[in-house]
């Protein structure tokens, strides 16, 4: 629905299971918006808490047509994949992983671990890229920096003057700002992109309208600044891009043409060479569901 004389869509998230029990709240996608830019699927995971040896478990399933991105705020994940990939995801990181033609891939928390905090986001690729060879890539080091009492971590794309490393295939932003004693500012916004806010941890007014834990603020293209005010101990998500222009079905883990996504489908479930296999996981493989059209 629309913030009251804002101009400022509000959707909010609903809940979601993922490997291991630990639950999520789904943003993306929603019905009036499949996607936000190239951002397309996003989730926010925690904080949960647990016992050693019982925190993410999301044993070996596949993707196309997209890029898979995790931005790790608390814990430590292990990332494993068909490529022969294993790495550790620790706090202030990202890893992205590029599906294209077909990739498998693991997810898990580590044995010793009790908490878990992350968003688990996915970027659509364009036409053009969608079956480029499937490729990962961690991110240990991002643009850091402070101003108005907000601690700015830029994930992916530009923003005042600075560019994420994070290898991406179309316009887009992705940013953190964490609020340790509260803060207001003006946020400079690129008007061709249409933008999402989300309050992962606190409370933000966002031009004058109050967003609580897991509300996403939608922002139509346009908008040149946002007047924005964080509560202390606050965290927000920034997500944005070129609205896209592309038709493109997102099912299950695939994104692509239903035909694309049906071919895809049958593959995993005969096992085909194009997903390979995770070492440890060959037969430990999630079911795809059946194709409902």
């Amino acid at each position: 629905m629309t913030a009251e004389n804002s101009g400022i869509e509000r959707i909010e998230s609903r809940t979601a299971q993922i490997g291991g029990g630990i639950s999520v709240d789904r943003v993306l996608p929603v019905r009036q918006h499949r996607r936000i830019g190239a951002w397309c699927f996003l989730d926010h995971a925690g904080p949960a808490r647990f016992e050693p040896g019982q925190g993410m478990l999301v044993e070996a399933h596949p993707h196309i047509g997209l890029q898979t991105f995790t931005w790790l705020i608390e814990g430590e994940a292990l990332h494993r994949d068909s490529l022969g990939n294993e790495q550790i995801l620790r706090p202030g990181q990202v890893n992205l992983m590029t599906a294209g033609i077909g990739i498998s891939h693991t997810e898990e928390s580590l044995p010793d671990q009790r908490v878990l905090h992350a968003a688990q986001l996915w970027i659509a690729l364009p036409p053009g890229k969608q079956e480029i060879a499937p490729a990962f890539d961690h991110y240990p080091d991002l643009p850091r920096w402070s101003e108005a009492g907000l601690d700015f971590t830029l994930l992916a794309g530009s923003h005042a003057g600075r560019t994420a490393p994070t290898r991406v295939h179309t316009p887009l932003v992705g940013m953190d700002l964490q609020s340790p004693e509260g803060a207001s500012l003006r946020l400079a916004l690129e008007p061709g992109f249409e933008h999402g806010l989300l309050v992962l941890e606190g409370a933000a007014q966002v031009e004058g309208e109050r967003f609580g834990p897991n509300e996403l603020a939608y922002l139509s293209p346009g908008r040149v600044e946002l007047n924005l005010s964080s509560e202390a101990g606050s965290r927000l998500l920034l997500i944005g891009g070129e609205p896209p222009t592309d038709d493109i079905t997102i099912w299950w883990n695939f994104v692509g043409s239903k035909a694309a996504i049906a071919q895809a489908q049958r593959d995993w479930e005969a096992g085909s060479a194009r997903f390979g296999s995770v070492k440890g996981y060959e037969n430990r493989r999630l079911v795809a569901p059946p194709v409902p059209w």
